[in-house]
């Protein structure tokens, strides 16, 4: 069963998903770093979803490697997503700045 704080962290995912494809999807000015910050954000919060239908309480990261880590005890089969996990993990900030000189 779903509680009301799952199928809110729920509904902030699809809204993110939401945007991301809205800029994916743009025919004039598409925002791709946006759409890589919000498919980033949209898979954060199912995974917190998923922490909360465990009855853990999501830590405040997002680094989807850890949340997948707090997982895997509950769902194993899970470890399969590690890798596009831990590069989706770097679209959080690394699309959202300026790369700094070096």
């Amino acid at each position: 069963m779903r509680s009301p704080l799952t199928l809110e962290w729920i509904d902030k995912a699809e809204a993110d998903l939401l945007s991301a494809l809205r800029e994916y999807r743009a025919r004039k000015n598409p925002n791709y770093d946006a759409a890589c910050f919000f498919s980033q954000q949209c898979v954060e919060k199912y995974l917190k979803a998923a922490l909360i239908e465990v009855s853990l309480m999501p830590p405040r990261t997002h680094d989807l490697g850890l949340l997948l880590n707090q997982l895997l005890p509950h769902h194993p089969l899970w470890s399969d997503y590690r890798e596009v996990l831990e590069q989706l993990t770097s679209y959080t900030v690394e699309y959202r700045y300026a790369r700094a000189e070096e």
